[in-house]
């Protein structure tokens, strides 16, 4: 894998080209590269409890819910549940299903003083493959990477 100089460098393009309001877009390989890494890397996953529990969760990630089940509420201690777990200048990589809750925690992170934030394009699961399937077209799932079933 390459080197995490040259992964970064490719998010923070990658979300100029973007127009994104956050430090950068990272693929699911340069996520788990930088996870081994960089040291002060950090996956916050902010799928909801039924989610890691039915659909499988990341080893290590930290778990934070930024929409709550039933319902899909948002959590209004989000941020400060991040604080709590993450310093001001780590690399906070943010996952969801398939990029879209990971880019809006990205943004709000970002406003609230979190300066290295990134979004994990493709999320766990990727997009609905031809037969409307998830985990099998882009996502975490599909690259391979280590996670785990509840």
């Amino acid at each position: 894998m390459e080197k995490a100089t040259t992964i970064l460098e490719k998010a923070h393009e990658r979300a100029e080209d973007m127009a994104l309001p956050y430090k950068g877009a990272l693929l699911p390989a340069e996520a788990f590269a930088l996870l081994q890494s960089v040291p002060n890397a950090k996956l916050i996953d902010v799928r909801c409890k039924a989610e890691l529990d039915w659909v499988g969760r990341v080893p290590g990630a930290i778990e934070v819910e930024l929409k709550t089940y039933p319902g899909m509420q948002p959590n209004p201690n989000f941020i400060d549940q991040v604080a709590e777990r993450v310093d001001q200048d780590d690399i906070i990589m943010f996952l969801c299903r398939s990029g879209g809750r990971s880019d809006y925690a990205a943004t709000i992170a970002t406003q609230s003083d979190f300066p290295n934030c990134y979004n994990i394009l493709e999320g766990f699961e990727g997009d609905k493959d031809e037969t409307g399937h998830r985990g099998r077209k882009g996502g975490w799932k599909a690259a391979d990477l280590p996670w785990v079933q509840s």
